[in-house]
């Protein structure tokens, strides 16, 4: 349990402007946080990164930007389980789209809002002890969860191409619409974490399109039958949402 507390309390911020650094470390630490600071993704890549509980990380810096950062992050079996928030002064949907697909947590624009940072650290973490499992020994979660430098995430005797949208299971491709490749990728990439409807409309739906919470349960229904054996994996925690147990 003592291991899970350290995790948890313990941020890096990733950021080439010193500034930054310093204004978040000093709020973050104020709210009780153990929080260490670094200017490039180069000099993050030389720490202990597996001893820290969250990453926040600026998109554009110099020579390894903070998503290249993240696909290393997230095809480490001893990182892969560490949320991300990014934060950056990229605008559009295209890019937030990017950063989720890495498998970011949240997204936080430029200028920062001290308040919303607070918050959303704060939301992440909460959604982080929804799933504590996710904390154990990355040894075992490795063998059983992949994330492959070539976009693809394998689970026992499921494989999604995140570039080529496309999900087999024993091999043999399943027809999956979008939003259950969405739904799907999302759950294998933030296992034994519980998210509310809510949560799941805000990143794995256009923005842009009205859909009702309902929306979700019935795409859910759907995706448990398409994925044979997996279905029964994908958990209903009444009263918070969703999750996708993982059976190491």
């Amino acid at each position: 349990m003592g291991d899970i507390f350290v995790r948890i309390m313990k941020i890096l911020i990733v950021d080439d402007e010193v500034d930054i650094c310093e204004i978040l470390q000093y709020n973050l630490e104020n709210e009780g946080y153990e929080v260490d600071t670094v200017n490039s993704a180069e000099e993050a890549l030389e720490l202990p990164l597996q001893e820290y509980g969250l990453f926040l990380l600026d998109v554009m810096m110099g020579e390894m930007s903070g998503f290249q950062l993240a696909r290393r992050l997230k095809a480490d079996s001893a990182t892969l389980h560490i949320p991300i928030i990014f934060i950056t002064a990229l605008d559009g949907e295209d890019n937030l789209v990017k950063g989720l697909n890495i498998g970011a947590d949240d997204y936080i624009a430029k200028p920062l809002s001290m308040k919303e940072v607070k918050a959303r650290v704060k939301a992440v973490l909460r959604r982080v002890n929804h799933g504590d499992r996710s904390h154990d020994s990355g040894q075992n979660h490795g063998q059983a969860l992949m994330i492959h430098a070539d976009r693809r995430i394998c689970y026992e005797g499921l494989a999604l191409d995140l570039d080529a949208k496309t999900v087999t299971l024993d091999d043999k491709e399943l027809m999956c619409t979008k939003q259950e490749f969405e739904l799907l990728s999302f759950f294998l990439k933030h296992p034994n974490r519980v998210f509310s409807r809510e949560d799941l409309l805000k990143y794995c739906w256009p923005h842009d399109v009205l859909v009702l919470n309902r929306t979700v349960d019935v795409n859910i229904t759907r995706l448990r039958k398409k994925i044979g054996r997996y279905g029964k994996q994908i958990k209903t925690r009444v009263g918070y949402g969703y999750c996708f147990e993982r059976c190491d």
